[in-house]
């Protein structure tokens, strides 16, 4: 039977409990020197769609605070700006490596079901330059096994390209930044007098203009119904009218 050096090798049922706690409060003691304090932003679907397989209305409820090593020392990553026939688009991506057990003690604690591991499509607020990384992939599993054990989750991470997404952490900083790059209309929506919407964007469905009227209580005395027969006798939308609608 073929045996390895359990001092010496990596892999699964390799080493001792009492080294890998030494290895992994060593990650973590570096991490809270060399790295930076983020934001941990998890996203909640609330309108999922099956067919497209997307939620165009993503919601961001939460914000927690955590250390995360970055790991390229010169810098983002990615394509940074690049000039494009629809303007300047700014294209930086960005690896974070966070740890196992002080994302569970401070995120995986919080008793929210969804939040068992780092997912795509959260968010890393990153405080220093004031950006906002869409996670696009997690590693679990890199370095592997060191002294039979994983530490560390990599997150590879890319500049965030709004659309929808409502901010609302209760972290003034994030919800401020978020909302002036909201891309949606609610807050140019046209509001009535009586504080009702006018356009079709509530479920209420208020249209602005009507293209008939129909009123529940008529006019004693009013030629209305008069009017209207001699309108329609004049404009003839019929298939038969070669001026009309088709």
């Amino acid at each position: 039977m073929a045996t390895v050096n359990h001092y010496f090798q990596s892999g699964k049922n390799i080493g001792r409990a009492s080294e890998q706690n030494i290895y992994e409060d060593l990650i973590i003691e570096s991490m809270k020197i060399y790295g930076f304090e983020v934001y941990y932003i998890p996203r909640t679907p609330s309108n999922y769609d099956n067919v497209l397989t997307e939620d165009p209305t993503n919601t961001f409820d939460h914000a927690y605070p955590i250390e995360m090593y970055l790991q390229s020392n010169n810098g983002f990553e990615g394509d940074s700006e690049l000039l494009t026939k629809f303007g300047v688009e700014i294209r930086d991506s960005a690896t974070f490596v966070v740890a196992r057990k002080r994302w569970s003690d401070v995120i995986g604690s919080t008793g929210n079901s969804i939040l068992t591991r780092p997912a795509e499509g959260d968010v890393i607020y990153f405080p220093l330059t004031k950006g906002f990384f869409e996670i696009r992939k997690v590693e679990h599993a890199v370095p592997f096994y060191q002294v039979g054990k994983l530490y560390v989750y990599t997150l590879y991470g890319e500049l965030m390209q709004y659309s929808n997404e409502r901010f609302n952490t209760g972290v003034a900083e994030i919800d401020q930044l978020a909302s002036g790059y909201d891309l949606g209309i609610d807050n140019f929506e046209i509001i009535s007098e009586s504080g009702d919407s006018i356009l079709l964007e509530t479920s209420e469905l208020t249209p602005m203009v009507l293209e008939d009227y129909t009123s529940n209580k008529p006019t004693v005395g009013a030629d209305n119904e008069k009017i209207r027969a001699e309108k329609n006798a004049v404009l003839d939308f019929s298939e038969r009218n070669p001026f009309g609608d088709p």
